[in-house]
């Protein structure tokens, strides 16, 4: 009896360790995500889009116009200000000692300039009783005339330091949000030194960058079309309403902005979002070629390749090797002269990595 519990024993073990094992193999499969494209004809790759930044069409940069440190801060990112409000405060240590010896500066004139006048006064009245030259009486005049231009350009500088006073001050020069802070209290600034970006009004705009080979072809009042991530099920309307003339030297692209046709609540400064641009001209013949781009092109000893994606959800798929005859390269890339149909889907990322029959996630 004791020799068959042992034995029962021992055969649940084995099955336990069975199971374990089995759910040590049960290991999920990591896919690989690929990014891929669908054949087009050229026409239909004249459909560029490009992705954007949403952001304020009044973005309003606040900048100290004197140099020293942050003593105040009203308003940080986020709080909402009216026309008026202080925003930050400098200390103000230097202009406020310019601002006071300007004032000294201006009293010294003034009793200059009344010293010199009662001196003109009294030489004046004695000339015309006979008992001073006329070279005293004209200097005199100088004198007078000097302390008087002393005075006066002590009061317009007087005017000017008390100017500056307000260059430690930086207000909201309209209703709006602040979008952005650059500093900190106790922290030291020079004079320019942005502080501040002040989103004033309700109107939206998108900052798309366009590359060199496109950009001729965008101009102001091209039509567009939006898509934001964060808004699902929503397709706006946009204008190109300004082109950069120069390109943008961290991106190397042209900064364009677009209008929103009616635009939402809901969108927000700093959304992502997808401007899709028509480039098509309907004066032009139609073009029914196959065209893929260059980046979906791989070579090796037997020519060259694409990888397509074979799936049947959309999510998932598997790619295969296939070698294609391509003909001459244009502004949307290749024309296909065969290997591949209208429809397609081909790998645009990543060929050296790529196995032939490998399972993939599309992305």
């Amino acid at each position: 009896m004791k020799c068959n519990n042992y034995k029962i024993l021992a055969f649940s073990l084995l099955i336990f360790m069975s199971a374990c094992k089995e759910k040590v193999e049960e290991k999920a499969i990591v896919l690989r995500p690929v990014k891929y494209e669908v054949v087009g004809t050229s026409d239909a790759q004249k459909t560029r889009t490009f992705s954007g930044i949403a952001k304020a069409s009044d973005a309003i940069g606040l900048s100290f116009r004197s140099s020293g440190i942050i003593t105040k801060v009203n308003f940080w990112k986020g709080a909402k200000v009216k026309k008026g409000d202080v925003i930050a405060r400098l200390d103000n240590v230097e202009a406020n000692l310019s601002y006071e010896q300007s004032v000294s500066a201006l009293n010294s004139a003034r009793s200059s300039m009344n010293t010199a006048k009662s001196s003109l006064n009294r030489i004046k009245s004695l000339y015309e009783k006979g008992s001073n030259s006329l070279s005293e009486y004209e200097s005199a005049k100088n004198s007078y005339q000097s302390a008087l231009d002393q005075f006066e350009s002590a009061k317009r500088n007087k005017s000017i330091q008390a100017t500056q006073l307000g260059y430690g001050v930086i207000r909201a020069p309209k209703d709006g949000v602040i979008a952005s802070t650059d500093g900190a209290v106790n922290e030291r600034v020079g004079s320019g030194h942005q502080f501040a970006v002040l989103n004033a009004g309700d109107d939206m705009k998108i900052e798309v960058g366009i590359p060199e080979t496109v950009i001729n072809k965008v101009v102001v009042g091209m039509k567009t079309k939006l898509e934001f991530s964060a808004i699902e099920g929503q397709v706006l309307d946009g204008t190109v309403i300004e082109v950069s003339p120069t390109i943008d030297p961290n991106s190397s692209t042209y900064i364009t902005a677009i209008g929103i046709f009616k635009p939402l609540s809901e969108i927000k400064s700093g959304m992502a979002a997808s401007v899709t641009f028509d480039f098509s001209d309907a004066k032009s013949v139609a073009d029914n070629s196959l065209v893929i781009p260059v980046k979906a092109v791989g070579e090796d000893g037997k020519g060259r390749f694409v990888f397509i994606i074979t799936s049947k959800d959309g999510t998932t798929g598997r790619v295969n090797k296939r070698q294609v005859e391509l003909g001459e390269l244009t502004t949307e890339g290749f024309k296909v002269i065969s290997g591949l149909a209208n429809g397609d889907k081909i790998a645009t990322a990543g060929l050296q990595t790529l196995l032939d029959g490998q399972a993939v996630r599309l992305k």
